[in-house]
């Protein structure tokens, strides 16, 4: 009887086995609140959580860059010693500068846990880049953030976050040549923020760089996860880029990632899934894979919401299209209905086949 609890017990901890991913890196600026960090971290981890933690201090702190660091960890792990990791470095977090760690807890695809932490002290370069990173939320509030952001570096030059934040005001204030240099100047202090590289990436696409623009979209789908939203933004953008080069095998892997994907209504991706059928089907059109584009095309007609400013009539043009290729009926239909909303080319089809 003894044993046979034993083992019960015994697989219902194995049940408690889940996948965790943690990544991330905090500076903390000085030696002195390094060494603070690194001495807190290790004496909690022994009295508060009795060693039952993912990390070694000396495995994630690094002394020679003042920095707590943690390229990527992804392994099965206990519900325990997840907690207890998450926990510390929520703690040790705060003692830093400028930085972000994130944390996932996942059993079967489904996020038990998720944990965003960066640093929220009273020091005048983290307070800075709180308020500019407000301010850049407000509209109208643009140079408020600037004026702030900067104030975050001039206390601390190598807030690396800081001037991410400021590119991307500059960005929206259409000073490319400014967002440019601090965008660059965040991936030289930091190369592990994928933010810096998708920022610098878009800048790259409206000066129509879509080489230099594919080369920074990979290094934010390095820097990220599948689990944040950067991730699939970057897998978008990048899909376009590679269409204006003609890329067309590239962009419809890109595309058929992220038309795949399910993504929930309060995902910054969700309303983006409309426009990305649609450029599907337009890849598809390209590499001849005729019946698949007519499934795009379709599936962005269905579609009801989206942030894509696709005429419905150029929806419909390309969907008669891709049915007439692939031998399906209806494409009449879809063409005297686009050219009933103005589309002119499907009106010029129209008139070739009667």
């Amino acid at each position: 009887m003894n044993n046979l609890f034993f083992w019960n017990d015994f697989f219902i901890y194995l049940e408690m086995l889940h996948k965790t991913i943690i990544q991330g890196k905090i500076d903390f600026g000085t030696e002195k609140s390094f060494s603070k960090a690194l001495k807190m971290y290790e004496y909690r981890a022994e009295n508060y959580h009795k060693s039952d933690t993912l990390f070694l201090g000396e495995e994630i702190f690094f002394r020679d860059t003042l920095t707590l660091s943690i390229p990527r960890l992804v392994k099965q792990t206990f519900d325990k010693p997840y907690r207890n990791t998450v926990s510390l470095l929520k703690y040790c977090t705060q003692f830093g500068l400028f930085g972000e760690i994130n944390a996932w807890l996942i059993d079967t695809g489904k996020i038990l846990d998720f944990t965003h932490m960066e640093p929220d002290s009273e020091k005048i370069a983290v307070q800075k880049y709180i308020q500019g990173t407000h301010m850049l939320s407000t509209h109208g509030k643009e140079e408020e953030a600037i004026v702030l952001l900067t104030q975050a570096i001039d206390k601390y030059d190598k807030h690396a976050q800081a001037y991410q934040k400021r590119a991307k005001v500059n960005v929206i204030l259409k000073r490319y040549h400014e967002a440019m240099r601090d965008y660059t100047k965040s991936i030289n202090l930091d190369e592990s923020n994928p933010n810096s590289y998708y920022g610098r990436a878009k800048v790259h696409m409206i000066n129509e760089d879509y080489e230099l623009a594919i080369e920074d979209f990979d290094n934010a789908l390095k820097k990220s996860v599948a689990l944040q939203s950067i991730y699939w933004k970057s897998r978008r953008l990048k899909s376009e880029c590679h269409f204006n080069l003609e890329q067309y095998e590239k962009a419809a892997f890109d595309l058929k990632l992220f038309t795949k994907k399910e993504f929930q209504p309060e995902s910054p991706n969700f309303l983006w899934k409309r426009k990305a059928f649609f450029d599907y089907g337009r890849v598809l059109l390209s590499i001849d894979d005729f019946d698949l584009a007519f499934e795009m095309f379709d599936l962005s007609l269905e579609m009801k919401e989206g942030k894509d400013t696709i005429q419905e009539a150029e929806k419909l043009k390309y969907r008669g299209i891709a049915r007439h290729k692939s031998g399906k009926n209806g494409y009449i239909k879809d063409f005297k209905d686009a050219a009933d909303l103005g589309d002119k080319e499907a009106a010029a089809l129209l008139k070739s086949l009667s």
